[in-house]
C-alpha cells in the first residue's frame, strides 16, 4: 500500500488505497492469533461457514500451536490454501445441494464430541446461506421459497432472520447445541449492523430470544402461504432454537474479530495523516441505496458550499447495508446504485469524488466490488451515450460504470465487514 499517494493529484487513487485499507484491516490472518483459546487436554476441531471462513481457517493453521482437525465451507472461488482443515465450496447467495451437504458433515465432525475437546467454529458473513441445512420433513428448495417470499413481501432482516432460524437444523444455537458437552470457542467476523453475533450467519452457537410463535406471526403478518408439510414444522418441537439458557450452552463463547467500524477507523487514520478533515458518519447505515446516496450528496454539498459538519479537504466516511429495490431490468449491486444517486445529485459538483464497495468483493452478485466517481463522471457518460438517471430508474449501476471503465474489481477479498463508502471533498 503506497501511503505517498497525494489525494489532490490522484484523488481515485487515494480512494482506492483507503478501500484496501478498510479490506486489510479485516484480514483474519492479522487479527484472528489474538483471540485464541487454551489448547484442550483432547482433541481440537475446527468447523464454520462464510465468505471469510477459508480465510480464517489459513490463519488459525499458521498460529495454533498443536493437532487441528475439520472443515469449513466457503463461497465458491473464496478458497484459501489449508493443510489440516478441510475447505468445502458451496453456493451464495442462494443456497445449493453443496451447501446443505456441507452443513450435514460440519454437524457430524462435531458429534460424539467429550468434554475434554475443544470445537473453533470460524463464522463470517455468508454463513447463513452456506449452512443451510432443512429439518427433518423440509426441502431446501422450501427454505429457498419462504427466504424469496419474505424478501419480497418487505420483511426487515430481523423478520427474515427470525422465520430462517426456526426452518433450519443447524442455525439459532444448533450447532452449539451439537457440540456440547465439548468447548464451543467462536470467533466471527461481523457484517452485520451492531455486530449482534446471534445474526451474524443466523448465529449457529448463539441462543435465540425469539420464539416458533414470533416466526408463525410474520408468516401471518405479510400473508405468507407455505406449504402444508411445512406449515406443519412450525407447529413442532423442531422448530423451536436453542434458548439463550439452555445449559448446552454454557461452555459457548462468541468473540468478534472484526467489524465494520474496525475497518472505517483503518481508511480514517489514513485520511487524517494525510490532513484531511475526516467525517465518519457510521458502520450501521441501512435502507435504500439510492436514498442513502441523496443523503450522503447532500451532506457532501454542504461541505462545499458552507463549511459544515467539515472543512474542506474532507472525507466522508460511511458502512453499514444498504438495499436496492430491483424494478428495472438492471443488475442491482447496492453499492453501483449509491453511487449513481450519489452522481445524479451532485450534478458534476466540482472537487468531489467517491468511491463504494462492498469489502468482500461482491457487490449483489456480481463479481465486482464496486465503483468511483468524480465530478466528470455525468459528462463522460454523455459521451458515451449514457443517461445517468436513466441507468438508475433501470437499476443498472453495473452496466453504467463498467462502461465508463470505472469499476473497482478486487477479485475475492476472503473477508466480509459489509459495506465501505468514502467521499472526497477538495
Amino acid at each position: 500500500m503506497n501511503s505517498r499517494i497525494n489525494f489532490e493529484d490522484q484523488p481515485g487513487a487515494f480512494l482506492r488505497m483507503l478501500f484496501d485499507a478498510a479490506v486489510a484491516a479485516a484480514d483474519p490472518m492479522k487479527q484472528l492469533a489474538g483471540y485464541l483459546p487454551e489448547p484442550p487436554k483432547g482433541r481440537t476441531v475446527v468447523v464454520g461457514a462464510g465468505k471469510g471462513s477459508a480465510r480464517m481457517a489459513e490463519a488459525l493453521e499458521a498460529c495454533w500451536q498443536g493437532p487441528l482437525e475439520g472443515v469449513v465451507v466457503t463461497r465458491y472461488g473464496h478458497e484459501a490454501p489449508c493443510e489440516r482443515i478441510e475447505i468445502l465450496s458451496a453456493s451464495h447467495p442462494v443456497p445449493d445441494e453443496a451447501g446443505e451437504k456441507a452443513a450435514k458433515r460440519i454437524l457430524e465432525t462435531v458429534s460424539s464430541l467429550t468434554e475434554d475437546d475443544l470445537v473453533i467454529v470460524l463464522i463470517s458473513g455468508g454463513g447463513s446461506a452456506l449452512l443451510s441445512l432443512p429439518p427433518e420433513g423440509v426441502t431446501l428448495q422450501d427454505k429457498i421459497a419462504l427466504n424469496k417470499a419474505l424478501l419480497r413481501c418487505g420483511a426487515s432482516i430481523d423478520e427474515v432472520n427470525c422465520v430462517r432460524k426456526h426452518m433450519s437444523a443447524i442455525k439459532g444455537g444448533r450447532l452449539a447445541a451439537a457440540i456440547h458437552p465439548a468447548r464451543c470457542h467462536t470467533l466471527l467476523i461481523s457484517d452485520v449492523p451492531g455486530d449482534d453475533p446471534a445474526i451474524i450467519a443466523s448465529g449457529p452457537t448463539v441462543g435465540e430470544v425469539t420464539t416458533v410463535e414470533d416466526a408463525r406471526a410474520i408468516l401471518k403478518r405479510y400473508a405468507i402461504d407455505v406449504p402444508d408439510h411445512v406449515a406443519r414444522h412450525f407447529g413442532t418441537a423442531a422448530a423451536r432454537c436453542v434458548a439463550p439458557d439452555d445449559p448446552r450452552l454454557a461452555r459457548a463463547e462468541n468473540h468478534i474479530i472484526a467489524t465494520p467500524f474496525m475497518s472505517l477507523e483503518a481508511a480514517a487514520d489514513i485520511a487524517r495523516e494525510a490532513g484531511l478533515d475526516v467525517l465518519v458518519l457510521g458502520d450501521t447505515i441501512e435502507g435504500e441505496a439510492k436514498d442513502v446516496g441523496i443523503v450522503h450528496a447532500g451532506i457532501a454539498g454542504a461541505i462545499v458550499n458552507h463549511g459544515v459538519p467539515a472543512k474542506r479537504p474532507a472525507i466522508i466516511l460511511s458502512g453499514g447495508e444498504t438495499s436496492v429495490t430491483v424494478r428495472g431490468e438492471g443488475r442491482g449491486g447496492r453499492n453501483v446504485e449509491f453511487l449513481l444517486s450519489l452522481a445524479v445529485e451532485l450534478n458534476g459538483l466540482a472537487g468531489v469524488h467517491a468511491l463504494a464497495g462492498d469489502t468482500d468483493g461482491v457487490d449483489g452478485r456480481e463479481e465486482v466490488a464496486g465503483a468511483v466517481i468524480g465530478p466528470d463522471t455525468l459528462e463522460r457518460a454523455r459521451s458515451l451515450g449514457l443517461d445517468a438517471r436513466a441507468s438508475l430508474a433501470d437499476n443498472d449501476g453495473h452496466g453504467f460504470f463498467e462502461a465508463l471503465g470505472d469499476q473497482v474489481i478486487t477479485g475475492p477479498t476472503l473477508t466480509n465487514v459489509n459495506d465501505f463508502r468514502a467521499i472526497l471533498i477538495l
